[in-house]
């Protein structure tokens, strides 16, 4: 991640964009996500102008710097156009639902959570290029408003409570088939034995070594 450099306020303000609840979710790992996109669409050698100061945007230029500001600030005011629609990032979905990874992994997997497909980028300074799912603003918008959050959470302790439940009855079951083999072993020599007592000269036989 870029580093942030502190506004100098004596650097010529050229234009602001400020960020809409509708944009950023009310999250500010959103709002950060949103300035490293608009960061990225800007010409190298313009994207030190750029800064965000909470939810604001804002274009500024050094004294004595001649960058074509101009140029910067129809970039980004085309960009912010539709900037609501932006996709939300995984880092985002968790700061904005307050949830854990585990819990994006497990509702992105069963279909709580709806992927709006994948994105795959090169990691910086690395080879490596890494995929992620990316949703839809709407969407996450709307498991927000209705506190899915909770009611999902809410289902997965009855999930694990009904899991846990048919474990402990299996382990009880085995258990109770286990001890009748053993018990059904017993009670099969104790009858051979009174069978034996039954049977006159059934001693002879044994030693005689005839009984196999």
């Amino acid at each position: 991640m870029p580093v942030r450099r502190k506004v100098d306020l004596a650097e010529k303000l050229i234009a602001e964009w400020p960020l809409s609840p509708a944009a950023t979710l009310g999250s500010s790992v959103r709002a950060r996500g949103i300035f490293l996109d608009m960061r990225a669409r800007l010409p190298l050698a313009l994207r030190k102008l750029l800064h965000i100061e909470s939810t604001v945007l804002s274009l500024r230029l050094p004294e004595g710097d001649d960058a074509d500001v101009e140029s910067a600030s129809a970039i980004i005011t085309q960009a912010m156009h539709n900037i609501e629609d932006l996709p939300v990032i995984p880092r985002e979905v968790e700061d904005i639902l307050t949830i854990s990874s585990a819990e994006r992994h497990r509702w992105l997997k069963d279909g709580r959570l709806q992927s709006a497909g994948t994105r795959t980028v090169k990691l910086r300074g690395r080879a490596r290029k890494i995929t992620f799912h990316v949703f839809e603003p709407r969407h996450i918008e709307d498991v927000l408003d209705r506190d899915l959050v909770s009611a999902w959470r809410d289902e997965d302790a009855a999930t694990s409570a009904e899991n846990r439940r048919r474990a402990a009855a299996k382990a009880a079951l085995k258990r109770a088939q286990k001890s009748g083999r053993r018990g059904s072993t017993s009670g099969d020599g104790d009858r051979d034995n009174a069978s034996r007592s039954n049977l006159r000269g059934w001693e002879d036989f044994e030693s005689e070594g005839l009984l196999r």
